[in-house]
């Protein structure tokens, strides 16, 4: 791979790596979402000590960042307490049960942006999609980005 275009140092090490980029929305958060942080800032913690011990300035660097990247979530995360009553309504942490168009049934969670995982069914409540349900309904037709789909159940 050419090197004409990385920056390093006599090194060899990237003394300019970004810093990862924070959100500008509400970091809201469900409790398994806050759990996430914590759990991800003690890996990356275990991680940077054994890099340290190592040596390994590189990814001392990278570890660095992350820790501070998860830092800043873990800081400026607000929990979204979840109702102990059934909600009606489709919020923030409600997970809903839809019956798209061609009747096959999807599940879906309002989450955090750090939780979400389209592929688990984990929306993140600044995606369309999930604008699109906040606020709906047991037998509302909301987009779900596959196609509408009926609102069977929110929990």
């Amino acid at each position: 791979m050419s090197r004409a275009f990385v920056k390093e140092n006599d090194d060899g090490i990237d003394r300019d790596l970004p810093e990862r980029p924070l959100s500008p929305h509400r970091n809201l958060v469900t409790s398994s979402g806050l759990a996430a942080i914590e759990q991800t800032l003690r890996a990356l913690e275990i991680d940077l000590t054994a890099a340290r011990a190592s040596e390994d300035a590189a990814e001392v660097a990278r570890l660095l960042r992350d820790v501070r990247y998860w830092r800043q979530r873990r800081h400026t995360a607000e929990l979204v307490p979840i109702r102990a009553e059934k909600d009606h309504r489709v919020r923030f942490g409600s997970t809903l049960s839809v019956r798209l168009s061609g009747g096959d049934t999807r599940r879906f969670r309002i989450v955090g942006e750090d939780e979400a995982d389209p592929a688990l069914g984990l929306i993140s409540y600044i995606a369309p999609v999930a604008k699109a349900m906040l606020g709906a309904e047991i037998g509302d037709v909301v987009g779900t980005g596959a196609g509408d789909g009926e609102v069977l159940d929110i929990s």
